[in-house]
């Protein structure tokens, strides 16, 4: 760990763990890169039983060189309770993430033993898991996260079959709406059509690999490193990523339709 993003962790793990009803707090990969790293950003992931404080509080807790501060809701399995705060500190970007250990664990034991209620979690895919299986434990009252890990350490075939098809099915969807959208000779469809499908093409190979997704800024280096892969994915992929979808539609179809070919046989 970085000594800044170290001193950061002890300062604001002060604070929080203070908090009634704190259970684990974890690092996110996202800070454990040098401090210059266009993409460090300093996440912490707050899990937690009962309440915390409201975001006006929370603001004032850390501090007066707290800059653009914003806190907004949001929901797990489709419910709300979870929240997120973002904001500078010494112009370094910060994402508190608070999450309920109640919401947590409904979405572990759908994915672990209760798949007849899939539905309610196969749009909001396997990042989490990835996040709790990943995070580095810089606190933990109890052995919780470490039993959650083990949950989700092997979960089934059935489990991993099943959010294939969730996330294959968007596969096709995208890829027909980018053959929809080169013969239309239409940029802005191209573009957010070619986006959605390599997205869900990483996404079902993760699956197909039984790995949880990572961050959308390491897809690319991840899913190059799978070991199950569709023969001469890693030339089409790294060909795919620097077409020129605006200029080059039909081509973009083309190199999708065999990304997706591939993928399906597997």
């Amino acid at each position: 760990m970085k000594l800044k993003t170290k001193i950061m962790v002890d300062s604001f793990l002060e604070i929080i763990s203070a908090w009634p009803g704190i259970e684990c707090i974890s690092l996110n990969e996202a800070a454990q890169s040098d401090t210059l790293d266009p993409y460090y950003t300093f996440i912490l992931d707050i899990y937690y039983d009962g309440s915390i404080p409201d975001s006006k509080e929370r603001s004032k807790l850390f501090g007066k060189d707290v800059a653009a501060f914003e806190s907004a809701e949001r929901g797990i399995c489709g419910k709300s309770g979870a929240s997120k705060d973002r904001f500078l500190l010494n112009n370094t970007p910060v994402h508190l993430e608070y999450k309920p250990i109640k919401l947590v664990e409904e979405r572990v034991a759908i994915a672990d033993k209760n798949l007849d209620s899939f539905e309610f979690i196969k749009d909001s895919g396997t990042y989490s898991f990835y996040r709790l299986s990943n995070g580095e434990i810089v606190y933990s009252k109890s052995d919780w996260i470490y039993k959650i890990r083990d949950r989700i350490k092997n979960l089934s075939d059935d489990f991993w079959l099943l959010m294939r098809s969730a996330c294959e099915s968007k596969m096709e969807h995208f890829l027909s709406d980018l053959g929809a959208a080169a013969m239309q000779e239409d940029d802005f469809n191209c573009l957010i059509s070619a986006a959605g499908f390599i997205k869900s093409a990483c996404l079902t190979l993760f699956c197909i690999n039984h790995r949880f997704e990572p961050s959308h800024k390491a897809y690319s280096k991840h899913v190059l490193e799978l070991p199950k892969l569709p023969e001469s994915f890693k030339s089409i992929f790294e060909t795919f990523l620097t077409q020129d979808h605006s200029n080059g539609k039909n081509r973009s179809y083309e190199l999708a339709k065999l990304i997706a070919k591939g993928i399906v046989v597997l």
